[in-house]
């Protein structure tokens, strides 16, 4: 078993054919925002001691990425500038690049003459690109370091999963040997000076963006490592032991909130699974938070390794898109508008009440998602439409919008991805139904409406 004080090379994989070689090794960091428990920036630190060569970190900002607004930047922004903080600490200059990122990275390492270049690792198509990019115009060896999942999505599955109970005995049998204990990170050939790299300006760089300012920053959730590991020890020691029996309860504070803090890398997945195993919470509630957040989250990012239209109607499953294609012409009670369910206009006090707190927060119960979702496939003129609607308000409105578990959550509610068929049904078809009455037997609804519309809404523990 690996003692958490080596990295396992399995983490790694080099995406060209280029050696290393001897010049400033750099850290592309993009999805792994955070200084501690981050394998991708072990690894660098590793390279630079082999190599003998000072380490630096570099972060690409693209002048918009999938249509992520203001409230998403400003988020990221203050994680970030928390780990520069820790970087420079640490004698480790951070430097931000503006403008298409598979173009200004491979600029940025030749004129460095960088040694070697480490990327965290992704499944999303835009940043497959541009590592694709990246590493063709490169001189110098690039690898890439799963630091988001405990066990390396390559190496999980050589192919896209059937469901939970297809990865899971993959994903338990390397478990073991990946949930360690994390080494600090140390770079050991810094220059005396990090004078050649400014502070980032980040105020400056949020006015360069092309974006969608209107959808504004969320007062109740504080961004960055520290409030991370501030929430994930508050949800350990005070909130797990009612995680099993309470988790699908919206009234009963009894789910992490943690997703935002996972989704921008502040937080390692890694590291709150293997705390969660160590803490003093019964077994059966450890192991109901360690399936959420290693089992389903990992095969979340297994879909969308290996299926390219993971964000499209066509990546569900064959059966999923025939009996929801038969009951594409069913009549609706309701039909509304993508505008109408933004502003959450509906004819259901239930479903307003979880789409207001997308809007206010940033942030759903992930029971009231699945509903939610359900809803707007019963309310739409089209499963497609659906499809593309419900991504639309989730990835707008949600911190952890644009996410493997979001594209996999939206195909499994609307689409039967993981899923298996049910009872045939008007407009659903074999797709699992869910409905007003159903909730109102597992938690107080009126409860949840009243809490929801009031104008101080909860905190998400």
């Amino acid at each position: 078993m690996n003692s958490g004080h080596e990295i396992d090379q399995r983490r790694a994989r080099r995406l060209n054919l280029r050696q290393d070689q001897k010049g400033p090794v750099i850290y592309w960091m993009s999805r792994d925002q955070r200084f501690q428990h981050n394998w991708a920036l072990l690894f660098a630190c590793h390279k630079a001691r082999l190599l003998q060569q000072p380490l630096e970190v570099v972060f690409t900002l693209a002048p918009s990425f999938l249509g992520a607004p203001l409230r998403h930047y400003d988020f990221m922004f203050k994680g970030l500038a928390e780990v520069e903080r820790s970087l420079r600490e640490a004698g480790i200059p951070m430097t931000v690049l503006f403008g298409e990122p598979g173009v200004t990275l491979p600029a940025y390492a030749e004129e460095r003459r960088a040694g070697l270049v480490v990327s965290d690792f992704s499944p999303l198509t835009l940043v497959r690109q541009w590592k694709r990019n990246a590493s063709a115009s490169l001189s110098c060896a690039i690898y890439e370091v799963d630091a988001h999942n405990i066990v390396p999505c390559w190496l999980a599955s050589p192919k896209q999963e059937y469901a939970a109970r297809t990865i899971r005995p993959r994903l338990d049998a390397l478990h073991r040997s990946f949930c360690t204990s994390f080494p600090q990170p140390e770079a050991s050939c810094q220059p005396d000076s990090l004078n050649f790299c400014q502070p980032v300006k980040w105020d400056d760089l949020l006015d360069m963006l092309d974006i969608d300012r209107s959808v504004m920053p969320v007062s109740g959730i504080t961004p960055g490592t520290a409030a991370a590991e501030k929430r994930l020890r508050l949800f350990l020691d005070k909130v797990l032991d009612r995680y099993a029996d309470k988790r699908n309860d919206p009234n009963a504070e009894a789910v992490s909130g943690l997703s935002p803090y996972l989704h921008f890398g502040q937080l390692s997945a890694q590291h709150a699974a293997y705390e969660a195993a160590r803490c003093e919470a019964s077994r059966e509630n450890r192991e109901a938070f360690i399936e959420e957040l290693f089992i389903r989250r990992e095969l979340a990012e297994n879909y969308c390794l290996y299926n390219d239209k993971y964000d499209t109607f066509d990546a569900i499953p064959e059966w999923a898109k025939a009996t929801l294609m038969e009951h594409a012409a069913d009549q609706r009670d309701y039909l509304y508008t993508p505008e109408e369910l933004e502003a959450a206009k509906t004819h259901d006090p239930l479903w307003n009440a979880a789409q207001l707190s997308l809007l206010e927060s940033g942030m759903m119960h992930g029971y009231m998602r699945m509903y939610w979702a359900k809803k707007i496939l019963e309310w739409s003129p089209s499963p497609a439409a659906a499809f593309e609607t419900a991504l639309w308000l989730n990835d707008r409105y949600a911190l952890d919008g644009r996410d493997p578990n979001g594209y996999a959550g939206v195909a499994w509610s609307i689409g039967g991805l993981h899923d298996r068929p049910w009872s045939e049904r008007p407009v659903y078809g074999k797709i699992r139904y869910m409905n007003a009455s159903g909730c109102a037997r597992k938690f107080d609804v009126n409860r949840y409406i009243a809490t929801m519309t009031s104008a101080q809404q909860p905190t998400f523990f």
